[in-house]
């Protein structure tokens, strides 16, 4: 691949900063492996990536069945290099930690921190052949404050934050590259779902398109450069 035909695999491509991620992505020259659960979505984001020039190709995925997600990515990226991935899927959840179930704990971490781990894994050792890559995941500022009622979402994102500081360690001898960008509230479907519960001015918010770009200009950066952590934040202030 030239430097204007690298490849990207994006979870959570099918809306919010994940679609907008892949439509930088591509009017940047990426082909892309989307990665989400709705096959109709997907194939629509597809359609629009694809009139940027790139290759799209997509995979139907429920990242939350943890346990399938790392040999379900190793097929899909068997012929397709990924040279940088941005981990985005996620979910919301409000609760006060007294009250939280069990059963949704673990959902929470299954996805916002298992599946991560489980596609990097699946991804790294293509990397490391190559001897280049970027992986970007996606946390948020949850990740460093401490907001009564999103105990199980902050500390999943806390725990993202944590993974990537040490991926970064481990992984700078072989020239692959780790950033993790926390944003502040997004207008996306996350304040839609039937796990979040919070009501805020959602037209104050960042937009998917600013965290978009944000992501791909640190996959952008000279191989030389890294940004560990990029935080970004309404111009509002949090919400």
């Amino acid at each position: 691949m030239t430097s204007l035909e690298q490849g990207a695999l994006i979870t959570g491509a099918s809306g919010g900063i994940g679609k907008a991620t892949a439509l930088a992505f591509a009017e940047s020259g990426f082909n892309l492996m989307l990665v989400g659960r709705s096959p109709e979505k997907l194939e629509a984001v597809a359609d629009e990536v694809r009139q940027a020039g790139v290759v799209a190709k997509t995979l139907v995925l429920d990242l939350s069945a943890v346990e399938q997600v790392k040999e379900t990515l190793e097929r899909a990226v068997s012929d397709f290099p990924v040279n940088v991935l941005v981990n985005n899927a996620g979910m919301g959840y409000t609760g006060e930690l007294l009250s939280t179930p069990l059963g949704d704990w673990q959902q929470v971490m299954n996805l916002n921190l298992t599946s991560v781990f489980q596609c990097i894994q699946a991804v790294l050792p293509g990397m490391r052949d190559r001897r280049s890559g970027t992986i970007i995941n996606v946390a948020s500022i949850a990740a460093h404050n401490a907001f009564a009622g999103w105990g199980a979402y902050s500390v999943s994102k806390a725990g993202l934050v944590s993974l990537s500081k040490i991926l970064a360690a481990e992984e700078r001898p072989y020239g692959i590259r780790v950033t993790v960008v926390s944003p502040g509230s997004v207008n996306t479907p996350i304040w839609d779902t039937d796990t979040v519960h919070a009501d805020f001015d959602r037209s104050r918010m960042l937009t998917p398109e600013i965290v978009a770009q944000s992501i791909l200009h640190t996959a952008l950066l000279p191989p030389q450069a890294v940004v560990d952590e990029l935080v970004v934040m309404p111009s509002a202030g949090a919400l």
